[in-house]
């Protein structure tokens, strides 16, 4: 194995771009993957310890927004050591007129977001038949 396959990424703190946030506490940037097919893209984000009830999309002027909100837990007895950090996620992409709005679709599961963005007709590339003659 390589050094850079050993690797740890560390959660990374949101910078608010031109300002300050209005939200209390402190959000993370989480981690995401984005696939595309010809129909749709797909968006994993991991939100360790955000609950279905605690993930809020928004689709506003061209941009996406997820919010993923964590109860807060307080540790009993006197910490020794703390090394993770707890907070919310935020993270806001720009889609394209190709993606349909209106059938935007989301499900959390074991920490990981997974947001659905079909694609509209016009933007779903298709093959072209070829006839002799």
């Amino acid at each position: 194995m390589t050094d850079k396959e050993l690797q740890l990424t560390e959660k990374q703190e949101v910078a608010a771009p031109g300002g300050e946030f209005t939200r209390e506490g402190v959000y993370f940037t989480p981690a995401v993957d984005i696939c595309e097919t010809d129909k749709e893209l797909m968006i994993l984000a991991d939100m360790p310890g955000v609950k279905p009830d605690g993930v809020d999309i928004e689709v506003k002027e061209g941009i996406l927004t997820i919010e993923g909100k964590v109860p807060g837990t307080t540790p009993t007895g006197e910490p020794l050591l703390m090394e993770y950090k707890q907070g919310n996620y935020f993270r806001s992409f720009r889609i394209t007129d190709s993606v349909d709005a209106n059938k935007i679709a989301a499900a959390i599961s074991n920490g990981v977001l997974k947001v659905i963005l079909p694609k509209i007709e016009k933007a779903i590339p298709r093959k072209i038949p070829i006839t002799a003659g």
